[in-house]
């Protein structure tokens, strides 16, 4: 596997992120992502309920500065039991 990226660091780049709706999961993912990003600002992140409500997407927009810093973002988010999917 290659270390290339397509992408260039540092840049902006959104994280999207889907799950259960409750009123905890947005601050779970911002927590997860803080992890990675300690200057994480608050105002970056935002959220999509589903039609129905059931779902919600929360989108975090990083300055990534790293292809590692985003693998490992990716990881810990996906690996979580309340993450059904991270884009």
């Amino acid at each position: 596997m290659s270390d290339e990226s397509l992408l260039q660091f540092p840049c902006q780049f959104p994280i999207k992120v889907m799950g259960k709706s409750n009123l905890e999961f947005d601050l779970l993912v911002i927590d997860i992502i803080r992890r990675h990003v300690p200057e994480l600002n608050e105002r970056t992140v935002s959220t999509r309920p589903s039609k129905d409500g059931n779902y919600l997407a929360v989108t975090v927009t990083i300055q990534a500065q790293s292809k590692q810093q985003l693998d490992a973002i990716y990881q810990d988010l996906t690996g979580h039991p309340h993450v059904l999917m991270a884009l």
